[in-house]
């Protein structure tokens, strides 16, 4: 599945995407899009490595399906997030889309609290990066 994944997410950024992107009313704060990617790739092995660990701890019966809840709709929504935006071209399903992944990851930092805190403050770039993305998607979005 992810070998067919990857290359379809990959094809969502053709010329004619990242024009129709360029072309969108933004703040003058936007970031280029080499720091946004470049921010990810730092973001993704922290992100992949907490999801895994707190499957570890559900599959272990440490935590309960409540706890791993928010952790998978949070990776439902940020994969979800580059179809809507670049293959939909859906603004408003995108800002719903990013706020959905800020909530989570909010709700994701208080249910894991109790049971491990270092997870908790793994994820606090995640939360920063997000709610800089946040403000700029809604942004984007009412400017067009």
């Amino acid at each position: 599945m992810a070998k067919k994944f990857v290359p379809s997410i990959l094809k969502l950024m053709n010329n004619d995407t990242m024009q129709w992107y360029d072309a969108l009313t933004k703040p003058s704060w936007t970031p280029s899009s080499s720091v946004i990617g470049t921010i990810w790739t730092l973001l993704y092995p922290i992100i992949i490595g907490v999801n895994i660990y707190v499957w570890i701890l559900y599959t272990r019966k440490e935590i309960s399906f409540i706890v791993l809840l928010p952790f998978i709709i949070n990776v439902v929504a940020n994969i979800a997030f580059t179809p809507i935006q670049f293959g939909l071209r859906s603004l408003v399903g995108a800002a719903a889309c990013i706020l959905i992944v800020w909530a989570t990851i909010i709700w994701s930092m208080v249910a894991i609290w109790p049971h491990n805190r270092i997870v908790a403050f793994l994820f606090i770039p995640y939360l920063l990066w997000v709610s800089l993305a946040s403000v700029l998607q809604l942004s984007i979005t009412t400017s067009n």
